[in-house]
């Protein structure tokens, strides 16, 4: 029989487990960080949608923000990949899909691709690669909005194309 003490003992130590779940994998500890909670729509649409303090800005099908990184150059293929492509996964095209769709509010055409070095297409809007957050997991967050990380800064975009800083 376990006495008041040992029992006071043995649900702190649930505790401690509990709460040590996963801090070996987060980003601070050097693991990769957790995945994305949302998945990709079925098409990969940018629409533009109000999103308080930033204005009208560019998101996905799902209303999740899209970001453009400044390591990157307009009109040019993507520099994110590996760790970065974890934490910013770019918004890509379904297989066998070849145009974005545009959605409420977005100019057709400042919408394009860009060919990723795996194949697959990544949107562009007004020549710039389209990424997500992986801390974004419900329309409306900006998390990701002028953070410094993977060597760059991160920006959301209007839909006149225009970085918002």
């Amino acid at each position: 029989m376990i006495g008041p003490g040992r029992r006071w003992v043995a649900r702190l130590g649930s505790v401690v487990a509990l709460l040590g779940l996963g801090l070996g994998t987060s980003a601070c500890a050097g693991g990769p960080p957790p995945r994305p909670r949302f998945t990709p729509g079925p098409t990969a649409m940018v629409q533009a949608a109000t999103v308080g303090g930033l204005g009208k800005i560019l998101v996905d099908g799902k209303g999740i923000t899209l970001y453009m990184f400044t390591l990157d150059h307009r009109g040019q293929p993507s520099v994110c990949y590996q760790f970065c492509a974890v934490e910013w996964p770019p918004l890509t095209l379904p297989s066998g899909v070849t145009k974005p769709i545009a959605g409420p509010g977005i100019k057709a055409s400042l919408l394009g691709t860009t060919r990723r070095s795996n194949g697959q297409l990544q949107v562009t809007y007004d020549g710039w690669p389209l990424y997500l957050w992986y801390g974004d997991t419900v329309p409306g967050s900006t998390s990701g909005q002028a953070l410094a990380n993977a060597g760059g800064l991160w920006y959301v975009l209007r839909p006149s194309g225009q970085i918002v800083r």
